[in-house]
Parts: structure tokens; sequence; C-alpha cells
């Protein structure tokens, strides 16, 4: 199948419009790129293209952008990558999506593209598995914390790789600083996750992740949700995908694909249960008119799509961007669900927002459209205390940059910690940070404060 071309508003002269969201992209904007220009849409847009091209190196990097990257800007990326958890894997259709006029500020390349001369110092309290995902993992890749909730992984592999992935402890190939726990798609490892789920009858909601579900074959597709779907006790399933937001063409031209989790849904309805996927949009550059031909694909099938969005500095933390970004996804039939404060990850730093700029931007975007479109913006504690509400942390200190939260239905009892990125704080605040018996001193008087109730 190739790409429609239904009447759609378009970009003036291919600019970006910042107050409009029904104007999606449809030029052929590729054709920017030395590599791809002179590729026709039927070739760039087809799934196969995007996923045997994607940029997996800097030199890779170099020879599709030609003039339009400096030596200094390839060389800053190559030290970037250098300093990374993730390896390098980023589709056509993204890098097309960049402006090459000035990458520096790109919300695009900025997510997938690191560059050594913006890095900060990683928070001196971060830990390479921030969530806590290993602890609670019963069989090796199904995470139980919730009681009727697990996560599966059911693989390592991506379409692209996320420089800010919160499981950079095991997605990808390994890089110079980690060494990856590796979840591959071996039938073995899913039998034990198939048989914890079975046992367990209070889990009603698996997340089916990695990874990332579009590298699934379609066989394992169908295989893994019929599974689930059979046990009396499942009730609904979450198909968590990136690639709608980075490789739409896969929904448009990969019929074998959709169809197999078109027959996951349809078996859902039949036993009264539910399937969606749940994507990963961050900024409203990401939605063109590609998107909104693979979203209407969807549509027609009866699939439910559901968007988190990570807040990153930079990216989408204006109130404008955020905006835009909610009514663009909303045009395009998919829901805003969660805006996730970002995740303490190495080699991200500068990408991290305060716990403020959270509560500050949901006041900001709540009222613009209909409230069941407004996502909630939450933070996954560190720890393993699950998702809080931005708004509902029993202490926090702007000037030490410490928040506490408690979560009553995971782990009662016991306090989580946030910490803002040292280099929004105070010069005092910062110093402070950096020495490690006052670092100590301002985490336990936090944590001694909620405890007395103050």
């Amino acid at each position: 199948m190739t790409i429609s071309s239904d009447p759609v508003l378009q970009y003036p002269d291919s600019a970006v419009v910042a107050d409009d969201h029904r104007l999606l992209r449809d030029d052929e904007f590729w054709r920017r790129i030395p590599a791809y220009a002179s590729l026709p849409a039927s070739e760039f847009n087809d799934h196969r293209f995007q996923s045997r091209n994607c940029v997996t190196s800097v030199r890779k990097l170099n020879e599709v952008l030609g003039p339009l990257a400096s030596a200094a800007f390839l060389e800053d990326v190559e030290r970037g990558m250098q300093h990374s958890t993730m390896s390098l894997r980023i589709s056509p259709y993204i890098l097309s999506l960049i402006d090459w006029d000035a990458p520096d500020e790109d919300p695009l390349r900025i997510q997938f593209l690191p560059q050594f001369s913006h890095f900060k110092a990683d928070h001196p309290e971060l830990g390479l598995d921030s969530l806590n995902e290993q602890e609670d993992s019963s069989v090796p890749g199904l995470t139980h914390r919730y009681t009727d909730r697990a996560l599966f992984l059911a693989l390592d592999s991506c379409p692209v790789y996320c420089r800010f992935c919160t499981r950079s402890y095991a997605v990808g190939l390994n890089t110079d600083g980690v060494e990856k726990l590796h979840f591959g798609a071996h039938a073995e490892r899913w039998e034990k996750a198939f048989e914890y789920v079975a046992e367990h009858e209070e889990i009603e909601d698996i997340v089916i992740s990695g990874g990332d579900m579009y590298n699934l074959k379609p066989e394992h597709i169908e295989l893994i949700g019929m599974r689930f779907l059979h046990m009396d006790h499942v009730r609904r399933l979450r198909y968590a995908t990136k690639g709608p937001a980075v490789m739409p063409q896969k929904l448009i031209t990969d019929e074998p694909w959709l169809d197999a989790l078109t027959s996951v849904v349809e078996a859902s309805r039949r036993l009264h249960k539910e399937v969606a996927i749940h994507t990963h949009f961050n900024h409203p550059n990401e939605i063109t008119h590609t998107t909104r031909l693979a979203m209407n694909r969807l549509v027609e099938r009866g699939i439910a799509v559901r968007n988190q969005t990570v807040l990153q500095r930079r990216v989408n933390d204006s109130a404008q961007t955020m905006k835009l970004l909610i009514k663009r996804l909303s045009f395009v039939n998919v829901h805003p669900y969660y805006v996730f404060v970002h995740d303490l990850v190495k080699g991200v730093e500068e990408l991290r927002t305060t716990l403020q700029s959270a509560v500050d931007l949901e006041k900001q975007v709540r009222g613009i459209t209909a409230g069941f479109n407004i996502p909630a913006f939450v933070i996954d504690t560190m720890g393993g205390g699950g998702k809080r509400h931005v708004h509902s942390f029993e202490q926090y200190n702007r000037e030490t940059g410490i928040a506490v939260f408690t979560s009553p239905a995971v782990r009662p009892g016991r306090n989580f910690l946030f910490f803002d990125p040292t280099h929004e704080l105070a010069p005092e605040a910062r110093q402070a940070w950096a020495e490690p018996s006052r670092r100590q001193r301002m985490i336990e008087a936090a944590l001694a404060s909620v405890e007395a109730g103050v």
C-alpha cells in the first residue's frame, strides 16, 4: 500500500507554524537530505526502507548528511556517543525532520543525537535502574509492582534508540559505559512470564513493552496477545511502542503486522476485553501528514491510541510547545495520556527539568481542550513507588531541589525521593550537593520533616 494524497492543510513554504495544531507537514521534506534527495515518495514512505536505512553510526550520519553537517558538529556527536548509555539508531524519517540549519537547538536532534558540548554532570544520586524495575521482576523480563498490573518486556530492541531511555540498563546494544542486561525475544523466557501471570489471578492489566513491540514479528504479536487474552483474569492489554512517532510508515505499508495487531484487538472485543496502543510523541514536529494517515488506519480498525510524553528541557518544556503537542495529538486521534517528569537517567542530565516546571506546565495546559484530552502530569518515583501526580508531593524544597512523595497503594509507609537537576539550583545549593556529607544531611532533613508532619 502507498501513502495517499488526502487533502490536508500544509505548512506554507515548509515552515513550522506554532499556533495551529491542524497544520501538518506534507511536503517532500526528505529531499533536503543529500542521501535521500532523489527518492520518490513511494520509496521513502515504505517501512522497509525506513527500517533498513536507519543511521547507526556517526560515520553513516556523515555519509547521509554530507555538507549539511559540519565537521565540528559530527565530532561533538561522536564525543557524545562515547558518553551515552544508548547506541545510535535513528530513522530516515526523523533524521529528515531535523532542522539542519540549526541542529543544536532542534528538539528532535536533542532527543536522538547527543552533543558532548551540551552535557551536564549526572546527578550524584543517580542509579542505572532508577525505577527499581529489576528488583520488582518476579521472572526475567516481567515487572510486577502494582497489584493488578504487570509489565512484560518482550524484547530488548527498538526501531530507534532514544538517548534518554529509562530502560538503558537493558535496551539496545552494549555501549562504552553500559553492559546491558538483555531480554531477547525467546519463547522459553516468554513461557515463564505467561506461567507467572496465569498463576497470579490478581493481575488484570498487562503492558507489553521492551524494547519496543514494533520490532515483534506479526506471529509474535498474535502469540503474546492471544496467550494473555485467554487468561480469564486478564482484562486489558497495552502494546507500548514509539513506532508511530518515529516510523509511522509501518502502519501504512506493513499489512501483515497491522493485520496481526488487528486480530488481537478484534479477539479482545469478542472476549469483552480491551487492547490499546500506548505510544510516545514528545514534540509537535514529530506529527506529520504521514502520522495522520497512519493513525487513520488504526482508527478505521477500532484501535485506540494513547500517548505518554516525557518532559524534556529545550524540547517541550514551554507552555506553547506543550499546548500545541496536546492539541495536535488530539487532532490525529491520539489521546494525550501522561506527561512524565524526566527520570534520572545516566548521560542526559541536561534534558531534565525541575519538578516545578511540570507543576507550572500542568496549570498552563489545563482547560485548552476537553478534560479527557488533557494529560496527567506525573512523576515515576525513584525506588519503585510508582507514578504520582506532580502536585501530590508531601514536601518540595525548591532551594535544595528535593521532593518527597509517598505511595500508599503501592508501598505503604515508605517515602520516595525526587531531585531537581543541580545545575538548576542556586550556587550555594549546588555546592552543597557537591559535598557528600552535606548532601546526605539535606536528604535526611527532607525525610525527617515529612516523618514529623512538618
